[in-house]
């Protein structure tokens, strides 16, 4: 069945704005605390806004994101330490390209539907999702390609290459129209796509030949009679004014300046990157034009400062998804430093506690935080025993698969708070079975005492026990408490006497007599069930239904003792005849 998101009704604030002051509200871990402060209100009354810490976890689409990514984070920690470096990359990068292409499916999906929505506001929200997670692609990809898949100082420029190929999407669709043509050289198309497949070395050479080439026909001017063909020429001697002439074709800065180098720095090293970076940003967005976020993220991607990457995508992204995926993913790859914070978890600790903790909000995708939090060695499993006891428990099937997670990580305190809410749930609905059942699992003796009270009245108003599978299958556990211990014993002497096995259930009887664990209310139920025991001709449920039949309560408790007193009588009278008997 297909989950319905259901929004959260209005909750009125008791007292709100009752004194005329600006409220103020702090975030907790999935609660919001809002307060009146010391600043009063120049004129009406307080409003109250909805504010909504991350939205993204309620989108169905970004939750098969949240899934999916779940199980490529259960796989990279078990990746070991001993495999060997060369091995140990191969693994990250299939690793990351996992994780990329997670996102793009997710994005297709958001794409599609935005196409099909009827409603023009969830059209515009689809469409900002699709932006958010394009620029995360964008970010992830780059960084694969400078740190994770990080190559040889000579090929840098071949993987910026792919990397912004593969972030213009018309670019391959475009090169196909080319080489398909009956004339690849004379299609209009054929400029905007130079790329190849040659080696690094091929590559470099046939440049600086024809860097030198297109040079010498410039300072010739050989094509001064062919403004087109000048402009071509003057783009592959990377003249950076007439590059910047074709923006149109470009898109972005980042684009211009993969672009720049391929024209002007093929063979470019990673410590040059970001000079180039910084101008070539400078030089696209012009004076007037502040960089966005995107930018100042990209750049420092370029300038290989990962930190900073990972602080402004924590700042300008609406949740913590991909800053603690990401940043997991990088310390993995040993390209972390050791960056303690000053409350003593380390970056990748921090995030992957944050991301957990939005999690731990909605109510499904809590199961997948309990993975993240027993990966965080340091504050994980605190996370998780507060984080625990705030879940709802909102009905047994849940309490359940709670406890067992609680089980699993020898979490006994929260096993017997979980066990005792439940519990007094359970009693609240007079449901004895149940309530025992879950008082056993806290090993709680004291409540065990109560309820195993409860089943003794029931008992005795209705002359029968209830939940007969779980009473007969007590096991060792009915060692934990005296009552309980009774209550089990007891149940197993109804059970020997609806078997005919007189004997074994008149010494148990006997038993619970003489060890003085009956409680004293039960004492005339007792001996009144040795009475077909001592006589053994009437079935004591044939004379309970008597008693309770004819007589008031006052007349049944004479009429027990009479026949107890006659049926010990008879009793003694048959033993002091049989002991005195002399057999033959």
């Amino acid at each position: 069945m297909e989950e319905v998101d259901v929004e959260p009704s209005p909750m009125l604030i008791p007292s709100t704005g009752f004194h005329q002051r600006h409220l103020g509200f702090e975030w907790g871990p999935g609660d919001l605390l809002v307060y009146e402060t010391n600043y009063k209100l120049s004129a009406g009354s307080p409003l109250v806004h909805v504010v909504r810490k991350d939205e993204d976890i309620c989108s169905p689409i970004l939750r098969k994101l949240f899934n999916e990514s779940h199980l490529i984070f259960v796989g990279l920690q078990k990746i070991k330490e001993d495999v060997p470096s060369k091995n140990k990359k191969s693994q990250f990068v299939s690793i990351s390209k996992n994780y990329r292409s997670v996102i793009r499916a997710c994005m297709e999906e958001l794409q599609q539907n935005a196409v099909s929505a009827q409603d023009g506001s969830l059209a515009s929200q689809y469409g900002d999702q699709v932006s958010i997670l394009l620029a995360i692609e964008l970010i992830w990809n780059l960084c694969e390609v400078l740190f994770i898949d990080a190559a040889p100082a000579g090929s840098l420029l071949l993987h910026l290459l792919d990397w912004v190929r593969l972030h213009k999407s018309d670019v391959d669709a475009r090169a196909r129209e080319v080489l398909q043509s009956e004339s690849p050289a004379q299609h209009q198309s054929y400029w905007d796509v130079p790329t190849g497949t040659q080696t690094l070395t091929e590559f470099d050479v046939k440049w600086r030949h024809w860097h030198e080439e297109c040079d010498r026909c410039l300072q010739d001017n050989t094509f001064a009679s062919n403004r087109h063909l000048e402009t071509i020429v003057k783009i592959l001697v990377g003249d950076e004014d007439t590059i910047l002439e074709q923006k149109e074709l470009l898109s972005t800065w980042y684009h211009f300046l993969v672009t720049r180098l391929l024209f002007t720095h093929p063979t470019i090293k990673p410590p040059d990157l970001h000079y180039y970076a910084q101008s070539s940003m400078n030089m696209f967005l012009g004076p007037r034009a502040p960089p966005e976020p995107l930018d100042i993220i990209l750049l420092s991607a370029f300038e290989f400062d990962l930190h900073q990457v990972i602080k402004d995508c924590s700042i300008a992204l609406n949740n913590w998804w991909f800053v603690a995926h990401l940043t997991d993913l990088l310390d993995h790859c040993k390209l972390l430093q050791s960056h303690n914070l000053h409350f003593g978890s380390n970056l990748r600790e921090f995030l992957v506690l944050e991301y957990a903790s939005g999690l731990f909000t909605h109510h499904s995708l809590w199961q997948l935080a309990v993975d993240y939090f027993d990966h965080c060695p340091e504050f994980g499993r605190v996370y998780l025993e507060l984080q625990i006891e705030r879940i709802p428990l909102d009905t047994e099937r849940k309490a359940i698969k709670v406890l067992r997670i609680c089980e699993d990580r020898q979490m006994s305190e929260q096993v017997r708070s979980i066990c005792k809410i439940m519990a007094k749930r359970a009693l609240r609905n007079n449901r004895l079975g149940s309530a025992l059942s879950w008082s056993i699992r806290a090993k709680d003796a004291a409540f065990a005492t109560l309820i195993s009270e409860r089943f003794l009245q029931d008992y005795c108003n209705k002359g029968s026990f209830t939940d007969l599978d779980l009473l007969d299958n007590l096991g060792p556990a009915m060692l934990l408490s005296d009552r309980l211990t009774f209550l089990g014993k007891y149940r197993e002497f109804h059970r020997l006497y609806g078997e005919n096995r007189f004997s074994e259930a008149a010494k148990l009887l006997l038993s619970l007599m003489t060890a003085k664990i009956a409680p004293r209310g039960l004492w005339m139920t007792l001996l009144t069930d040795a009475l077909p025991l001592l006589e053994q001709k009437e079935v004591k449920t044939r004379t309970t239904h008597a008693l309770h039949s004819h007589f008031t309560d006052e007349d049944i408790e004479s009429t027990k003792t009479e026949l107890l007193r006659l049926a010990l009588a008879r009793n003694l009278a048959m033993a002091i005849v049989k002991e005195g008997t002399i057999e033959t």
